[in-house]
């Protein structure tokens, strides 16, 4: 497996990473977690459509509009997570003394639907590791 990665730190820059995608055909494309890429996943995942272009995204909202797959921190879990840090500071815990914590559970989404477009066959052990399936 061979990993070319295309950074995107501009809006303009799209128009570059699409080309640099058209030319070398990737087998997939993996959008991270970057603020840039999230503004603008709508795009990526209208050319990954367009290319039928295997993604995998990071937010079940994005599979949900129609990605592939979606694997990343557990959204809900985070904000949980977010919540107890603020009730910490309202009581007068200062930020600085707070630890820092990594995301402990993952969600795994797919779409069957977008599958079938690109003419891919899941396999049943990964769709009975997911923790949702669209179908």
């Amino acid at each position: 497996m061979t990993l070319h990665a295309v950074e995107v730190s501009h809006p303009d820059g799209f128009d570059r990473a699409f080309a640099a995608w058209s030319r070398e055909r990737p087998d997939a494309l993996i959008l991270t977690a970057d603020a840039m890429p999230q503004r603008y996943v709508e795009r990526v995942r209208a050319f990954a459509a367009q290319q039928r272009l295997p993604a995998l995204y990071q937010l079940r909202e994005q599979v949900e509009a129609g990605g592939l797959m979606a694997y990343g921190a557990s959204q809900p879990e985070l904000w949980r997570r977010g919540a107890l840090y603020v009730d910490k500071m309202l009581k007068g815990a200062k930020p600085a003394d707070l630890p820092v914590e990594q995301p402990m559970q993952f969600a795994l989404v797919v779409n069957l639907k977008t599958a079938a477009a690109l003419g891919l066959t899941m396999p049943p052990l990964l769709l009975f590791q997911a923790d949702a399936v669209i179908r």
